[in-house]
């Protein structure tokens, strides 16, 4: 991950966040990666004994300090645990990648909004055929360390619509962003739905066409809604689905 400056990692009551995989515990000694010990000691100008915050997405938050550090590498020392393990609400997020709004973008801002998996997919209308699914893992690890959230979303490989579909898991309902065709407001139809786990899918620049939307449409647990009266972008219908799902069926309640 880029680090080049101390405001892009959110120091939440003055400490450093870091995401990191190891097992985290009582006096466990974690080893940051290359870019992090690099951050930590020469953007950040840490020094030993100086308080870092890991999480892994499994044992909650904790607190540790800068125990041994040379010049490129450092460890980290477990002392105890600040909060415990906590899940986000179980939303995913199917979007079409857009030209004009890099993949990273929208995984740092779903990331932010809560969601548990983001998942690329290729309609007809697709434009943006690539898809760098490192980068997008390397921002939605660095907004989960700036947001304060103890998980960081999985990211699947890109797939086409139509696979999708076929294999939709019944038991999650899918709020379909379909500006083409009739359906309530996203505000009427999740005041009266459900809670339980839900997807948010949109489409491109250019939208669904007729064949897709009715292949969408025809899903017994799809629940069209449009957003409004005005016509949004892509990545601006994607990030305001979230945040309206996330007010009425999510955490912001």
């Amino acid at each position: 991950m880029d680090r080049t400056s101390a405001h892009e990692l959110s120091e939440p009551g003055g400490k450093v966040r870091l995401y990191v995989e190891a097992a985290l515990g009582v006096a466990a000694r974690v080893e940051p990666s290359t870019q992090q010990a690099h951050y930590l000691l020469h953007v950040m100008r840490a020094k030993r004994g100086d308080a870092v915050q890991l999480f892994n997405g499994r044992d909650g938050e904790w607190l540790a300090r800068i125990d041994d550090a040379t010049r490129r590498s450092c460890v980290l020392l477990c002392e105890r645990q600040t909060e415990t393990q906590t899940e986000t609400p179980d939303i995913w997020l199917v979007f079409a990648p857009i030209k004009k709004t890099p993949g990273d973008y929208v995984a740092q801002k779903a990331t932010e909004l809560g969601v548990r998996m983001l998942q690329p997919v290729y309609t007809r209308r697709t434009i943006a055929r690539r898809v760098n699914l490192e980068r997008m893992r390397a921002n939605a690890i660095e907004a989960a360390e700036q947001s304060g959230r103890f998980t960081v979303p999985e990211i699947r490989e890109p797939c086409d619509l139509d696979k999708l579909i076929a294999a939709w898991p019944r038991e999650r309902r899918l709020l379909f962003c379909d500006e083409a065709g009739n359906a309530p407001s996203i505000h009427d139809a999740l005041m009266h739905a459900p809670d339980g786990p839900w997807a948010v899918l949109t489409g491109p620049e250019g939208g669904f066409d007729g064949e897709e939307r009715a292949l969408v449409r025809a899903l017994p647990c799809v629940v069209p809604v449009t957003l409004g009266a005005r016509i949004l972008r892509a990545d601006t219908a994607a990030l305001s689905a979230l945040a309206v799902w996330q007010a009425i069926r999510g955490d912001w309640r």
